[in-house]
């Protein structure tokens, strides 16, 4: 598995609320992602920054998912360019779920 880590920075003021605005507008893209495991989203009010924690089958799924196309998307609606790092995830606990997922 692989965590894939996506933050960029948002226009001067946007609002909480048009930000989860956003988040709710693109969760059903992310629902149909076959090797998507879970997807969690980060607002930093302070920083102005939002993003996510992706849950990968594999980094080419990842790699795939926001290619240059998404990229632009980021940058059409935010003005920025996302930064993205990946993380090798040999292990996850999931206390939601009552599961250790390897």
């Amino acid at each position: 598995m692989i965590t894939e880590y996506v933050l960029f920075d948002l226009p001067r003021g946007i609002s909480r609320q048009e930000v989860v605005a956003g988040m709710h507008e693109v969760a059903p893209r992310w629902r149909k992602e076959p090797n998507l495991i879970r997807k969690t989203f980060v607002f930093d009010p302070t920083a102005n920054q939002a993003g996510a924690f992706y849950l990968w089958k594999d980094r080419a799924s990842a790699e795939a998912a926001h290619d240059d196309a998404w990229r632009q998307r980021v940058r059409s609606t935010y003005g920025s360019d996302p930064q993205i790092r990946y993380f090798d995830t040999p292990l996850v606990v999931d206390n939601a779920l009552g599961q250790v997922i390897e």
